[in-house]
């Protein structure tokens, strides 16, 4: 019987978001895998500059799987760059005098931390898989930084087996740079959906207590809006747009979900507004309360990479509103099906779209239903069958030591 893929899996630190899927990988019989981080801040706990409050995650970051905290060389508690910088990868990658690895999985590509990754696996000639969330909707850039980013991918292209692509516009990106016949294979952006489902199905029996926290009276409909507030992420527009529903019967209420350097003029932005709540920032496992209480959920963001809280509310069996620069757009959403689409930073578009939602009770619950079906299909299985696939390939590219 072939032994399982040995696969060592490089990032800078644990993510709440990755942890469900790591645990998932663990478990399945062809894959061996192992875990290596360049820091451990996201689990100390940390101050986070888009919400701008201390974090620690109330969800296991650890839990379910094997990993190791290279030894470090530069760590200032933050994701960037140039920090973390570790040592020690090249000697675990070759098994500390044993069987080396199979693959290297990077997470990234423009960091210290993945370089040095992807160099030490191609002096042992280790297959590299890459996997990152860009897309062709990032922000402008001069023409000499183009230029530089196209000289650096020339370069990286070789030292990569595979792209492990996370959606539509990803696949669009790697095809531009790496060109069209390069190896591609999807594994999507996802969330742990069976979590998701019944932590809002549990959300549901105590929904009358976060209506009396923040004084919504039942059966008003609620917008909700959950991230960070950043200038990008354009809840303002979201504020603008909710402006434009007074006289609209039941009023809606707009719920903000986060925190961040815009809160406060957001809070002069909505001063008058009645139906407007203000909740802070609510940790990951706070979150489906929230979304059980949504009647619609709206993302107006701006160079959104791909924004996988519509993947958590989607769970929930709710529509959404997404600006045309959110990234899951293509994939988790068809216009007037699971929700509306509107160009960007158009406010007069978004309150359509929060009129056409809300015109009646069965509107919202059926493109709820619908979203929650199209969530169904882009989970964790779809995850690991991508990376086999990849494992797959690049492992006959380059034969397993036995």
């Amino acid at each position: 019987m072939t032994r399982p893929i040995r696969l060592a899996y490089l990032v800078s630190h644990p993510i709440q978001y990755q942890a469900p899927l790591l645990r998932r990988i663990a478990h399945e019989p062809g894959i061996e895998l192992t875990v290596f981080f360049g820091s451990d801040f996201s689990v100390r706990g940390y101050r986070d500059d888009g919400f701008g409050v201390e974090v620690k995650w109330d969800v296991p970051l650890l839990d379910g799987y094997r990993y190791e905290f290279l030894p470090k060389l530069r760590d200032n508690g933050t994701n960037g760059t140039f920090s973390p910088i570790c040592r020690g990868l090249l000697s675990r990658l070759a098994g500390w005098g044993g069987q080396p690895f199979d693959a290297l999985w990077v997470h990234g590509y423009a960091t210290a931390l993945a370089m040095q990754g992807i160099l030490a696996a191609n002096f042992l000639r280790i297959p590299v898989l890459l996997r990152s969330d860009s897309s062709l909707k990032d922000r402008a850039r001069s023409p000499w930084k183009l230029a530089a980013k196209s000289a650096f991918f020339h370069m990286l292209r070789p030292l990569v087996d595979a792209v492990l692509t996370t959606g539509t516009l990803n696949e669009d990106y790697w095809r531009l740079y790496f060109g069209p016949d390069y190896p591609l294979f999807r594994m999507p952006y996802a969330v742990d959906n069976q979590w998701f489902q019944a932590q809002c199905a549990l959300a549901s029996t105590r929904r009358r207590e976060l209506q009396a926290e923040f004084q919504l009276e039942p059966g008003r409909p609620v917008i909700l809006f959950a991230s960070k507030l950043q200038t990008r992420k354009h809840c303002d527009d979201l504020v603008a747009a909710y402006a434009q529903l007074s006289g609209m019967q039941p009023a809606p209420y707009l719920l903000i979900v986060g925190d961040g350097e815009e809160r406060l003029a957001l809070e002069r932005q909505a001063a008058g507004l009645e139906g407007v709540r203000f909740c802070g920032f609510r940790n990951q496992s706070e979150l489906p309360r929230f979304f059980d209480l949504a009647t619609v959920f709206v993302l107006p963001s701006r160079h959104e990479p791909w924004g996988l809280i519509v993947n958590e509310v989607m769970n929930a069996a709710r529509p959404v509103i997404l600006s045309d620069d959110v990234g899951c757009q293509p994939d988790l959403l068809t216009d007037g099906v699971e929700g509306f689409v509107y160009p960007v930073r158009d406010v007069d578009a978004l309150a359509d779209a929060l009129r056409r939602v809300l015109a009646t009770p069965e509107t919202a619950v059926n493109m709820g239903r619908t979203a929650l079906k199209r969530i169904d299909a882009w989970g964790l299985e779809e995850n690991v069958a991508g990376l086999l696939a990849a494992l797959t390939h690049v492992t006959r590219l380059r034969p397993r030591v036995r």
